[in-house]
C-alpha cells in the first residue's frame, strides 16, 4: 500500500455540469459540449482531491449519471427505456430499474476515456470504481436470465473485460461497489464472493471492494435508524470477504453503529475506513478523522489502514464535501505521524 487516504467513490458534480443535490441528476449540456464538460469536471475533481491531500484520487464519477447505470449504459442487452418499478436492496426502497432483455455484452470499452482524462492529471495513484456483479443484478429487472447468480456471472465477465482495458489506460486501483452485500448474506456466501473473484480474475492492479450502508439519502437514513444500537451486517459478511481475492475493503465507520471490533474479521486485508460521514453536512475535524483511525487500529494493524469516506458523496453540497476531504487528508497525515 502506497497511500494513506482515498475516497469511497462519487463526488458532487459542478452546477454547470448537472443538477445538484441529486443522486440521479440531469445533465445541463448535451453533445460535444457535454463530453468536454465531463472531462473538465473530472480534471477539477482530481485537482480538488490533490489539494485536499488525498493520497489516492479518483475521477469522482463525474462523467456518470449514477454509480451503477454509468457502466450499464455502455452495454447491450439492457433496455434503459423499459423501466420496471421494483424493490431493491432487499426491500429497502423502490426504484425504476432498466430491464435485461437479452444476453448482455460490451461492444466497446465504457470508461477508458474517463480514466485517460484522470490519468493525465493525477500525480499519484489513481482509483476507479465500478458496480459489483451482485449490486448490478439487484438494480435491474431481469426478463432474460431470470436467475440472479447466472446474471451476476454474465456481468462479472463484462466487468473483467472492462477492467483489463482500464488497467491498460493507467488505473492503479479498481474498486467494485457492493452495497448489496450488506443485505443478502446467504447469497454473498453462496455465489457473491465467487462472482466478485470472477470479475477480478487476472487483474494485475490493486483490487478493492466497497460495502457500506448507502448514500446520505432519505431511504438509507431511515433504514439505518431501524437497525438498532449495533449494526451487525459486517459481522456476517467479513468472513466471506476475507476469502476473496481483494486486497482492500472499503467500509463505513464514522458516526455509525458499526461495532469496530468486527474489523478484526477482515484478517489480512487492508481496510479503507470510513472517517467521513456522508449523511450530514457537519464538517469533521482532522482530529476526529485521526481518532476514527486510532479506533480502527485497535483491531487492524495501523499499516493496513487507509482513511476514506463512508460512501460516495454525489448528493452532497459540493463546498461541504471538499471541506470534508480536507479534514480527511489532514487527519490521515496526523494519524500516520503517530502510528507505529
Amino acid at each position: 500500500m502506497t497511500y494513506r487516504s482515498t475516497v469511497a467513490g462519487s463526488l458532487p458534480k459542478p452546477a454547470w455540469l448537472a443538477e445538484t443535490g441529486k443522486l440521479w441528476p440531469q445533465w445541463r449540456l448535451s453533445g460535444d459540449a457535454l463530453v468536454e464538460a465531463k472531462r473538465d469536471a473530472t480534471i477539477l475533481a482530481i485537482e480538488e482531491q490533490s489539494h485536499a491531500g488525498i493520497g489516492c484520487v479518483s475521477d469522482g464519477e463525474q462523467a456518470r449519471v449514477h454509480f451503477v447505470h454509468g457502466f450499464l449504459q455502455g452495454l447491450e442487452g439492457i433496455d434503459s427505456e423499459r423501466k420496471q418499478r421494483r424493490f431493491i436492496r432487499d426491500g429497502r426502497y423502490e426504484a425504476d430499474c432498466p430491464t435485461i432483455v437479452g444476453a448482455v455484452r460490451r461492444p466497446a470499452p465504457v470508461h477508458v476515456a474517463e480514466v485517460a482524462a484522470a490519468r493525465a492529471f493525477a500525480r499519484g495513484p489513481l482509483k476507479f470504481t465500478l458496480p459489483g456483479p451482485m449490486t448490478i443484478v439487484d438494480t435491474l429487472y431481469d426478463e432474460h436470465y431470470r436467475d440472479r447468480k447466472t446474471a451476476a456471472f454474465a456481468f462479472a465477465k463484462l466487468l473483467n473485460e472492462e477492467m483489463r482495458d482500464l488497467v491498460a489506460a493507467g488505473v492503479d486501483v479498481i474498486q467494485l461497489d457492493e452495497p448489496a452485500f450488506n443485505v443478502f448474506f446467504d447469497e454473498v456466501d453462496d455465489w457473491g464472493i465467487d462472482a466478485l473473484d470472477a470479475a477480478f480474475d487476472g487483474i494485475a492492479v490493486r483490487r478493492a471492494v466497497h460495502v457500506c450502508y448507502g448514500y446520505g439519502i432519505e431511504a438509507n437514513i431511515k433504514w439505518k435508524s431501524e437497525l438498532g444500537a449495533e449494526w451487525d451486517q459486517y459481522a456476517h459478511i467479513f468472513p466471506f470477504i476475507s476469502r476473496s481475492c481483494v486486497d482492500e475493503v472499503s467500509i463505513e465507520l464514522a458516526n455509525s453503529h458499526v461495532p469496530p471490533h468486527v474489523l478484526g474479521g477482515l484478517k489480512d486485508k487492508d481496510v479503507a475506513v470510513g472517517c467521513i460521514d456522508v449523511a450530514n453536512d457537519r464538517i469533521e475535524t482532522a482530529d476526529e478523522v485521526r481518532a476514527t483511525l486510532a479506533l480502527a487500529a485497535r483491531y487492524v494493524a495501523p499499516e493496513r489502514l487507509i482513511a476514506s469516506t463512508n460512501c460516495g458523496m454525489a448528493p452532497m453540497n459540493r463546498t461541504i464535501a471538499y471541506a470534508k476531504l480536507h479534514a480527511l487528508g489532514a487527519g490521515a497525515d496526523a494519524f500516520a505521524a503517530i502510528a507505529p
